[in-house]
């Protein structure tokens, strides 16, 4: 079976690579944040959506995760990479680590968990003991050992509802369920992948120490620099990935 590459991100990922075409397209459950784009990815190709729009402007607990998810799903994509911005709460993850979490915890409220949201749709009670696909969390593995990054492999992602960030005792609340990582958008994205067939992995950029866990408060600012200064390895490793799609 072929299989067809989706990476949700951040807008400024998009500038790392060349845009063949863009589609815009209403699904179900409404326009997904942006345009999808196809981009250049090595030998390969890939579907690329900005979860926040371009520019960056939807806050974690508005994107509409749903059209998101059905217009990757719409455009074919059988796998799912989504690129997270975390914090990290277990101190061996430095700011700029990459990380391949294999699980997580869902702390979000009132989003739009379900495609089976009414009467009307089909009812789907998915299996999801391990939130993250084996497939794809192995490739993206294998890619970053082919492009040589540095990559940790496992982790517990606590998904909170933002767009604030946490409190320090939330924080140690989330570090005593075995969280070691923080972020506000792993869900419902990984859940509604789930519901539509998708597999799906995340690959997580440590912007920061989570709150508490640093001597100085967290800077914005220097979570933008941090993030802006990890894309050339995640470029790097996304581009290593599309030998897994090459035709």
């Amino acid at each position: 079976m072929n299989q067809t590459l989706g990476i949700i991100a951040g807008s400024g990922a998009l500038d790392l690579f060349d845009i063949l075409e863009a589609r815009s397209l209403e699904t179900p459950w409404g326009m997904p944040s942006a345009p999808p784009a196809r981009v250049s990815l090595g030998p390969g190709d890939a579907w690329m959506l900005a979860r926040h729009g371009r520019p960056h402007r939807i806050p974690p607990h508005r994107v509409d995760y749903r059209a998101n998810i059905a217009a990757m799903a719409e455009l074919g994509v059988t796998q799912i990479v989504a690129l997270n911005a975390v914090g990290s709460i277990d101190p061996a993850l430095r700011p700029g680590a990459l990380v391949v979490p294999d699980q997580l915890i869902d702390y979000t409220w009132g989003r739009a968990h379900s495609f089976s949201d009414s009467a009307e749709e089909r009812l789907e009670h998915i299996e999801f003991a391990e939130p993250f696909s084996a497939a794809v969390r192995e490739m993206l593995i294998t890619a970053a050992a082919r492009a040589d990054v540095a990559i940790h492999d496992g982790g517990c992602y606590g998904v909170t509802q933002g767009p604030r960030l946490e409190t320090a005792a939330e924080i140690r609340r989330l570090a005593g369920d075995g969280c070691t990582l923080v972020g506000m958008t792993a869900m419902p994205e990984a859940s509604l992948a789930r519901e539509a067939g998708v597999a799906y992995a995340s690959l997580c950029v440590v912007a920061n120490p989570a709150a508490g866990l640093a001597e100085v408060p967290i800077s914005v600012e220097e979570i933008h620099a941090v993030l802006a200064a990890a894309m050339n390895r995640v470029g790097a490793l996304l581009g290593a990935l599309g030998h897994e799609y090459g035709s």
